[in-house]
């Protein structure tokens, strides 16, 4: 099984899908963790990292408590892997187990006098449930842009930047930046944009992305 670092599972979400809910495409990172690719314990940790982040705000913990959780819940998964029957799941599992590091950890500071404090851990756990769900799932869903976006060839990837750009990119400097006719810009955007949507990390998501294009996409619409 492939160490853990502590660079490796940190850093805030840098902008990526997250929710408690069921992913099907961690069934196929834990197989191949399970077997031994180091490259996909990268990517596991690179998909749910903003999970166990998020929870950590929820918690307002300080950054060196983060990183202490950070590695406990690693170290776990990585004596637990073998028994996850449910590697859809593991999202969940890791936002359980998060939680419950948290827990720990502020009653732990709390000292011998916990018990006097009528609000413990796990109820600011759940009055932020619902917080911590939305930044879960807006992590996981930037985690699969990401993804998507990077396997692009460098001239889809350097037309959808500047589409995307803020404050907007006039199409005469579009044309003139990428040498291509500006009434080829819309043609190719869309091309570009279908093959973002049909990226295997944004299927196991949401599937074929019925109806319009979703938010992130919408910009470069």
């Amino acid at each position: 099984m492939t160490a853990v670092t502590a660079d490796a599972s940190w850093g805030p979400a840098r902008t990526g899908p997250g929710s408690a809910c069921d992913d099907p495409g961690a069934a196929g990172l834990v197989a191949r963790v399970r077997g031994g690719d180091k490259h996909a314990w990268d990517a596991l940790v690179e998909r749910y990292a903003p999970v166990i982040w998020s929870m950590c705000r929820q918690y307002r913990l300080g950054r060196a408590d983060a990183d202490d959780v950070g590695q406990s819940v690693w170290l776990r998964l990585v004596d637990h892997l073998d028994q996850i029957r449910e590697p859809a799941a593991l999202p969940g599992w890791l936002a359980t187990t998060t939680r419950r590091e948290c827990a720990r950890l502020v009653r732990a500071a709390r000292g011998p006098h916990a018990a006097r404090y009528p609000l413990d851990a796990e109820t600011i756990a759940d009055e932020q449930a619902g917080a911590a769900d939305q930044d879960l799932l807006a992590a996981e869903r930037h985690a699969a842009l990401r993804q998507a976006f990077a396997d692009l060839p460098p001239d889809g990837q350097r037309l959808i930047a500047l589409l995307i750009a803020d404050p907007p990119v006039p199409y005469l400097e579009i044309s003139a930046r990428l040498g291509i006719p500006v009434g080829s810009i819309g043609p190719t955007r869309r091309r570009y944009l279908d093959r973002m949507r049909r990226h295997p990390a944004i299927a196991a998501l949401t599937g074929d992305w019925p109806g319009p294009p979703r938010p992130a996409l919408a910009a470069a619409t």
